[in-house]
This record gives structure tokens, C-alpha cells and sequence, in this order.
């Protein structure tokens, strides 16, 4: 009798003794086991970079689905369950499917060690090889180079903005990073490249020369501006004019720049108007209307975001920016892992209060009061606080319309968003 994906997740997690251990070897030895299913997955759109992988991918399948194409979708970490990361023909892995893929994923893998995110993707490309699809919209993990979903043959690859994180994997300087972000970049396939800082360009477009790789570049190939409440994105196709993107900050605008120059590499123009305007993307920034926590907030507004490093921190800055103006307070916990104080300094000006807390049931969270002296070092006064639900508390006692932001780590959001219904 097969068990409860829940179960058979939890017994894969100890199935290597590090959580991350970037080499392929274990990946392709399973996949060869499971009889290649990669090699028969719809074609694939690879995405890679280290902010805007998933609004990205988000808007790459509004626009498909909207086009009437039937799309696969592989993204991580997830929220709230597991099964958020494997989308087949668009809609959440059955729970019965899922247990079944990882089951014959873990009796082919046999006693081999291997990680959970490399059992777990393929496991994805075992249902995605299964399931007719038009497209295949995967996500990297960590890098690119070594992570596990880079196995495959794309159609597509898209590199988006790359900037300082994960360091203690992928390298201490933007050129190290760029270059395992630039090891999805294949020879012969198209590849779509978000803005960039100069150095990490640099790498990103030696690897596609010695790839015989085609680019299509930010600021040289295309282009993406807001006018009098457009989108207007240029290449040396023409000019196209289109809503603004439904995902909320002005960082979505070139997140949608990539996605357009997406559309037009695959010939597929007319789905544009829908990547902008029926994208959903949980956790960035997320205006939360329902659930106890809103109830508890009574008239004050909740907001939800899972950015988790400096740019991410200047990006959320950046939407608060054009947000009417409001007392800000923050309710942040953040990964030990992470530049906490990166992400925050960008913040500084908005908060009217903070208020740190640690992610529940999470490791590797930062403590409330590390999270408080992280503050203090970006020069934001601070206090610690037991939970969110006593964080809010404490701020609608004195300002009952308050605006209230949690944020700094997906897994902070996943939290609320269990915890929200």
C-alpha cells in the first residue's frame, strides 16, 4: 500500500547527510535507473538568476496557458505544501500521483545517497514525462551549473537579474555567481538575459560565446519601460504597448521585459497581454484579506512578502515607494544563511516599527534578536517578539489602521500561509 507523500518526503530528507551537495552524478545514475524520463518532458524554458525566477516563471505561464497551451511547471521552495513545486498540465500534483512518483523514485534510487531536491526533481520529470504538455517551465534551485534540474536539453534558457546570495555554494564574488547562473546556457539554444551588473554580463556572455548561444540582452537587444501607465517593450521587432504587470513593483516591469523577449524568442507574441495580466504569484508582496491573522489585524492592512537578500530588500523598498503613503511597521525573520542586514538597510526609511521573530519549525532561522541586531546595524530600531500574531497585536494596539508588513524569508511566508489558511 502506498504511504502519504508527507511520510515517504520526511524519510527522503535523510537520505543524504547534507540538505545541498551540488554534483550531478547522483541525478543522472537516477535518472538512468528510471529510464531517462527527462529526456521525454515537453519542451523545456529554463530559468535561472537570483531574484525573479518565480514571477518569471509566473507570468511565462500566464501567458502560454492564456494562449490556450497546456504547460508543466517545476519551481521550489515551496509555501505552504509540497506539492506547490510539481504543476502537471497546469494543475497541483495529485496527492496519489505524488506518492506513487516518489515511491518508484526511491526503489530505483535503492540505498545510493542522494538529496531531497534531487530525488524530488525527478520525481517531477518522471510526472511531467507522463502527462501531455505543450511546455516544460523549470525552475533552478540554487545556481545553475551543478543544480539538479540541469540535465536537460532546453528549448529556451533565461537568466535573470544574478546578485549576492547563496555564497557559501556558489562563490563569494557577483562573477563567481553569474558563472553557475551562466551554466544553464547550452549550445545553440537561446537565451534571454535580464538586466545585469557589467561583471556578471561579462561572464554570461563569454559562456554563450564559447556556447554558440544566442542572447538576447537588456539594453541591447531589448528593452522594457513604464509609460503613462503602459508597459512598452522594444526590440528590433517593433514595438509592442501593454498593460502593466498585474504583479505588484517596479522590478515586475523587468521581470516582464524577460518574459516578453521569451514569447517573441518562441514565436508566440499574442500570449503577452495575458503573462501581464493573469499572473499570480504568491508571497510577493501579497495583500492578505482573509484568514484568522486578518481577522486578529482587524482594520489595519497585512502584507506579505518572501524576498530574502539585498536585492530583494531594495526591489520591496522600491514598491513601498509608490504605495500611498502610510506608517509602515515590520514584522521580519530571516535564514541564518542570509545578509540580513542587506535586505534590511533598504527598509530603514519605511519603518515606522520593527519587530523580529523567528521562522517557526525552521533550523536554520535567524533568532528574534539576531534578527533585532541585524536591525540595528541597517539603523532601524528594534524588538523582539514571541510570534507574528503577537507582533501584530502589539501594533494595532496603538494604531488600529496600521499598514503591517511580514517579511524576509519564503519560509517566514510559507508559515503565515499555513498558518492563514
Amino acid at each position: 500500500m502506498t504511504q502519504g507523500s508527507d511520510v515517504i518526503l520526511s524519510r527522503l530528507m535523510s537520505l543524504h547527510p547534507k540538505v545541498i551537495d551540488l554534483v550531478l552524478d547522483r541525478v543522472h545514475h537516477l535518472l538512468a535507473a528510471l529510464g531517462h524520463p527527462e529526456r521525454r518532458i515537453p519542451p523545456v524554458i529554463h530559468v535561472a538568476g537570483t531574484n525573479g525566477k518565480g514571477s518569471t516563471v509566473a507570468m511565462l505561464r500566464a501567458g502560454l496557458e492564456g494562449a490556450g497551451e497546456v504547460v508543466h511547471i517545476y519551481t521550489s521552495p515551496h509555501l505552504a505544501r509540497f506539492h506547490e513545486r510539481i504543476r502537471v498540465a497546469g494543475d497541483l500534483i495529485a496527492e496519489d500521483d505524488l506518492a506513487r512518483l516518489l515511491e518508484e523514485c526511491e526503489r530505483a534510487n535503492g540505498e545510493a545517497p542522494i538529496t531531497f531536491f534531487e530525488i524530488t526533481t525527478c520525481a517531477a520529470f518522471l510526472a511531467f514525462s507522463r502527462v501531455p504538455a505543450d511546455w516544460t517551465l523549470l525552475e533552478v534551485g540554487l545556481g545553475g551549473r551543478l543544480d539538479a534540474t540541469n540535465v536537460i536539453d532546453p528549448a529556451l534558457t533565461i537568466i535573470t537579474p544574478v546578485s549576492m546570495d547563496h555564497e557559501a555554494f556558489l562563490g563569494n564574488t557577483i562573477e563567481a555567481i553569474a558563472g553557475e547562473k551562466a551554466g544553464i546556457i547550452k549550445p545553440g539554444t537561446p537565451c534571454i538575459v535580464g538586466p545585469q551588473e557589467e561583471r556578471a554580463l561579462e561572464v554570461i556572455e563569454y559562456r554563450a560565446a564559447r556556447m554558440g548561444a544566442p542572447l538576447q540582452v537588456h539594453g541591447q537587444h531589448w528593452h522594457v519601460t513604464e509609460e503613462n501607465g503602459r508597459l512598452v517593450f522594444e526590440d528590433e521587432g517593433g514595438l509592442m504597448d501593454l498593460p502593466l504587470p498585474r504583479l505588484i513593483g517596479a522590478h515586475q516591469a523587468q521581470n516582464a521585459g524577460m518574459v516578453i523577449a521569451a514569447l517573441r524568442a518562441l514565436k508566440r507574441p499574442g500570449a503577452a497581454d495575458a503573462a501581464m495580466t493573469r499572473a499570480v504569484w504568491p508571497a510577493r508582496m501579497q495583500r492578505l484579506k482573509t484568514g484568522p491573522l486578518v481577522q486578529a489585524a482587524g482594520r489595519a492592512e497585512l502584507w506579505l512578502d518572501g524576498g530574502h537578500n539585498p536585492a530583494a530588500g531594495l526591489a520591496l523598498a522600491e514598491v513601498l515607494d509608490r504605495l500611498p503613503p502610510k506608517p509602515l511597521h515590520l514584522i521580519c525573520g530571516m535564514l541564518n544563511t542570509k545578509d540580513a542586514t542587506g535586505y534590511m538597510t533598504p527598509l530603514a526609511r519605511h519603518a515606522a516599527s520593527f519587530q523580529g521573530v523567528s521562522i517557526p519549525g525552521e533550523a536554520n532561522t535567524l533568532s528574534a534578536a539576531d534578527t533585532v541586531a541585524a536591525a540595528a546595524r541597517a539603523g532601524i530600531a528594534a524588538t523582539t517578539a514571541d510570534s507574528v500574531a503577537s507582533a501584530i497585536a502589539t501594533i494595532t494596539a496603538t494604531d488600529p489602521d496600521a499598514r503591517i508588513l511580514i517579511c524576509g524569508s519564503l519560509y517566514l511566508a510559507g508559515s503565515i500561509l499555513r498558518e492563514n489558511g
